[in-house]
């Protein structure tokens, strides 16, 4: 069951890896910023579920790849620091990317480097899942 749905966050992930491109040709950036954040928490989310290891609700569950490295390979989990680097960062522009606030305009506020940054760290995250999830 839970590599069934671990396969399922990573068919998911990797589709909405495709939409991310669409946004960025948009010029759409806090929304690339918004939906990589998702892509990062529902692969990660399915790197745990591999491994049966159940994951709380919430956005942010990289902790977790650290406590739990060495259930994975070691050639794998040396990605988890940037990983974790990756999801914690995207976990804080969450909800500024996609509400903003009355002096923070998400389409005003993101650059096309903010968002083919969270674009590389999204597709390096799911190529992490891929080598994991078989």
């Amino acid at each position: 069951m839970n590599i069934d749905l671990a396969k399922s966050y990573l068919i998911k992930s990797k589709k909405r890896l495709k939409a991310l491109c669409v946004l960025l040709d948009e010029e759409a950036y806090s929304d690339v910023i918004r939906e990589a954040q998702e892509i990062v928490e529902l692969t990660v989310k399915g790197i745990l579920r591999y491994k049966g290891i159940d994951v709380p609700k919430k956005h942010d569950v990289s902790d977790l790849l650290i406590e739990y490295k060495d259930f994975y390979d070691d050639k794998i989990s040396k990605n988890f620091e940037k990983i974790k680097e990756i999801s914690k960062y995207l976990r804080k522009e969450r909800e500024f990317a996609f509400y903003g606030d009355v002096d923070f305009i998400p389409t005003e506020e993101y650059s096309k480097e903010d968002a083919v940054k969270a674009l590389k760290d999204a597709e390096f995250v799911v190529s992490i899942a891929e080598i994991i999830i078989k």
